[in-house]
C-alpha cells in the first residue's frame, strides 16, 4: 500500500540527509586539510555550527527553487495526470540535482566569490576549497540522496501506477542495476582514495616547512586520521553496498514470491511497480504474464461450460485432432415431449428459466460420462461419446448417461409437482456407428460437429420412442458393443424416415 503522507514531507526529510555532507565537509576541512581554510578560506568552514548554518540557508534557497516542480506530485488527480506520472519518476534525480546544484552553489560562494571578496584569492586555494565542499560533501550527500529518496520514494511510486505501466511513459531516465552497482562501486573506492591522496599532499608539504619535531608531530598525527578515513570508508562501503543490494534484492524476492504462488495455482498475484529499471520491468512482465494467465483460465474454465474438463485438456494439450477425422462413436438424442403447446401456454421468462434448468440437469448426466454436449436445438439436446476424445465402453457411456438422465428428470419433474408446475417428459435414442467429426462452419465461426448417415440414425431413433410410447430406445449397433449392462427389451425391426432397410431397436427397461 501506498504511504500517503504529505509529500513535502518527504522531501524535506530527503534534504535533510545534506547535513550529512555538512559534517563530512567540516571533518574534511577540520582534519584532511585544514589549511585550505587558514590561508585564504572562510574561517566558518572550520567551524561545524557556522558552517552548518550557512549550508541551511543555500539548502533552503533550493528547496525553495525546486518546490514548484513539485507541486503536481501534492494533488495527482484521479487517475493520475500524465505530468504527475512522468514527474513521479523523475523524482530521485530531481532530489539528486537539486542536492548537487546546491553543493555547487556552496562550493563557488565559499571556493570563489568569498576569497574574492576578502582579497584573499588563489586558484590553488579555491580549487582545494571547491573540491572539498562539492568534490567530496556534495557527490557524496547527492548519492545519498539519490539512493535514499529513490527507496523512499518507492512506497508512493504505485499511487501514480495503479496498473503498473511505467513503460507508458517516454523519455524518463533509468538508472540500470548494473550503472547503479558501478556508481556505489566507484563512490565506494573514489572518495577514500581521493582524502588519503590529498591528505598525503597536504601532509607532504607541510613536512617542507616542519621542523624535527613538528615533522614528527605531523607524521604521528597521520595514523589517527589514516585509521578513522579506513574505518569510516568501509562503514560506508558497507552501508551503501548493504542498501543498494537490498534495494535490488527486496523487489526481486518479491516476484519470486509471486512466482511461486502463480506456480501454485493462485493467480491472484501482483508485484508491486518499485523502479524504472530492470526489475521494475520484471515485475511490469510479470504482472502483464499473471493478466495472460488469469485470461487463459477465463477462456479455459469458459470452453469447460462447453465440454468435460478431461476433453477440454485434451483439446488444449493438442492431443485432439479437429481438423476432421472418421471414428466410430456413440450419439445421442433427446427430446423433450409436448413443448410447443407448454411453450404457447406459458410466459417466455418462466419458459426459458426451466428450460435451462432442464438443460442443466441433463448435460450433468451426459458429461459425467465423458460425454460431449455437441448442441442444444430448441428443446432437442445432441451429444457424442467417444469424439473428440477416443473411448473404448463409448457404447456403454451413453447408456448410463441416458439412465441418469432418466432418474434426473424423475427427480427434478418430483421437485416441479411441489411447486405445482407441470411434468416434463423426454424420448432418448442412443445409435452407435462411423461419423466424419471436425470442426465444420465458416472462417470466422467454427463449431465441433459429427457428420453422417449415423447422425440422422440416431435422430431417427429418437424420433421412434414417440411412437413406441417408450423414453430411451438402444440401436442394435449399440447393444452390439455393450458388454453386460442394463436389461434390453427387442422391440420389432421397424422403417425409419429415409432409410429403406428395417432397423434393430431395444428399448431399455
Amino acid at each position: 500500500m501506498a504511504d500517503e503522507r504529505p509529500l513535502g514531507s518527504r522531501i524535506r526529510r530527503v534534504l535533510a540527509g545534506n547535513l550529512l555532507g555538512a559534517m563530512i565537509t567540516g571533518a574534511y576541512f577540520n582534519h584532511i586539510d585544514p589549511r585550505a581554510t587558514e590561508i585564504g578560506g572562510p574561517s566558518s568552514l572550520r567551524s561545524l555550527p557556522l558552517f552548518t548554518l550557512g549550508f541551511l540557508v543555500v539548502a533552503a534557497i533550493v528547496y525553495a527553487v525546486g518546490r514548484p516542480w513539485f507541486r503536481p506530485l501534492a494533488a495527482p488527480g484521479d487517475p493520475p495526470s500524465a505530468l504527475a506520472r512522468r514527474r513521479a519518476l523523475l523524482v530521485p534525480y530531481v532530489l539528486a540535482g537539486l542536492t548537487l546544484g546546491g553543493w555547487v552553489l556552496a562550493g563557488v560562494l565559499w571556493g570563489v566569490v568569498w576569497p574574492l571578496l576578502a582579497g584573499t584569492f588563489t586558484p590553488t586555494r579555491s580549487a582545494r576549497l571547491v573540491f572539498g565542499i562539492t568534490g567530496i560533501g556534495g557527490l557524496v550527500t547527492t548519492a545519498f540522496v539519490f539512493f535514499v529518496g529513490e527507496y523512499r520514494w518507492r512506497s508512493v511510486l504505485p499511487t501514480f501506477f495503479p496498473d503498473g505501466d511505467v513503460s507508458a511513459v517516454r523519455g524518463t531516465p533509468r538508472l540500470g542495476v548494473r550503472l547503479r552497482l558501478l556508481v556505489v562501486f566507484l563512490f565506494v573506492g573514489l572518495v577514500p582514495l581521493s582524502l588519503l591522496g590529498v591528505l598525503s599532499y597536504t601532509r607532504a608539504t607541510e613536512l617542507l616547512t616542519a621542523d624535527r619535531a613538528a615533522a614528527e608531530r605531523i607524521v604521528g598525527g597521520l595514523v589517527p586520521v589514516i585509521l578513522f578515513i579506513v574505518a569510516v570508508g568501509v562503514a560506508a562501503a558497507i552501508g551503501l553496498s548493504t542498501f543498494v543490494a537490498s534495494s535490488v534484492a527486496t523487489p526481486l524476492a518479491e516476484v519470486e514470491h509471486a512466482m511461486a504462488e502463480v506456480e501454485h495455482g493462485n493467480l491472484d498475484q501482483r508485484c508491486t511497480l518499485v523502479a524504472n529499471d530492470e526489475i521494475g520491468a520484471v515485475a511490469e512482465g510479470f504482472n502483464r504474464m499473471v493478466v495472460g494467465l488469469r485470461e487463459r483460465e477465463r477462456i479455459k474454465e469458459t470452453f469447460g461450460k462447453y465440454v468435460t474438463p478431461e476433453i477440454r485438456d485434451e483439446i488444449l494439450a493438442g492431443r485432439v485432432a479437429l481438423e476432421g477425422q472418421v471414428v466410430e462413436a456413440t450419439i445421442l438424442f433427446s427430446d423433450l415431449r409436448d413443448f410447443t403447446p407448454w411453450v404457447e401456454s406459458t410466459d417466455p421468462r418462466e419458459v426459458l428459466r426451466d428450460l435451462n434448468a432442464y438443460f442443466t440437469e441433463m448435460a450433468r448426466a451426459i458429461t459425467g460420462q465423458g460425454g460431449l454436449v455437441l448442441q442444444f436445438i430448441g428443446d432437442e439436446i445432441e451429444a457424442v461419446f467417444g469424439a473428440p476424445v477416443a473411448a473404448a465402453d463409448h457404447a456403454a457411456r451413453a447408456v448410463r448417461a441416458a439412465i441418469d438422465m432418466r432418474a434426473r428428470l424423475a427427480a427434478w419433474n418430483g421437485a416441479r409437482e411441489r411447486e405445482g408446475k407441470r411434468r416434463f417428459r423426454h424420448g432418448i435414442g442412443i445409435h452407435t456407428g462411423t461419423v466424419l467429426a471436425g470442426n465444420v462452419g465458416s472462417a470466422d465461426r467454427l463449431s465441433y460437429a459429427l457428420v453422417g448417415d449415423s447422425v440422422n440414425l440416431a435422430s431417427r431413433i429418437q424420433d421412434l420412442t414417440k411412437d413406441a410410447g417408450v423414453d430411451i430406445l438402444v440401436s442394435g449397433t449399440t447393444r452390439a458393443r455393450l458388454d453386460g449392462g442394463p436389461p434390453l427389451e427387442p422391440f420389432p425391426a421397424v422403417r425409419v424416415r429415409g432409410r429403406s432397410a428395417e432397423v434393430e431397436v431395444y428399448r431399455l427397461a
